[in-house]
């Protein structure tokens, strides 16, 4: 799986918990999902939840922590997948 295909996934997960659309259509990497996204913390573990679902990857507690952009979250993905 490529970067690009990642990121599609990535956002589609991301979509329904998004308050600032306008931030949503101009995603890039430095995208932040609670400053840009205006996504609330409690939203950001069912973003971590279902992005282990989707990937069929865990991701722990240090990860989560450092998943606050698209960049990051990316990474993390890449990583995990790398590691299974």
């Amino acid at each position: 799986m490529n970067q690009e295909e990642t990121l599609q996934k990535l956002k589609a997960i991301v979509q329904p918990f998004v308050k600032n659309e306008e931030a949503f259509k101009n995603l890039t990497e430095d995208t932040d999902f609670i400053n840009d996204l205006q996504i609330n913390s409690a939203n950001l573990v069912d973003i971590v939840l279902d992005t282990e679902e989707e990937f069929d990857i865990e991701i722990d507690n240090i990860s989560m922590e450092k998943m606050v952009t698209i960049k990051a979250a990316l990474e993390i993905i890449k990583t995990k997948l790398s590691q299974k």
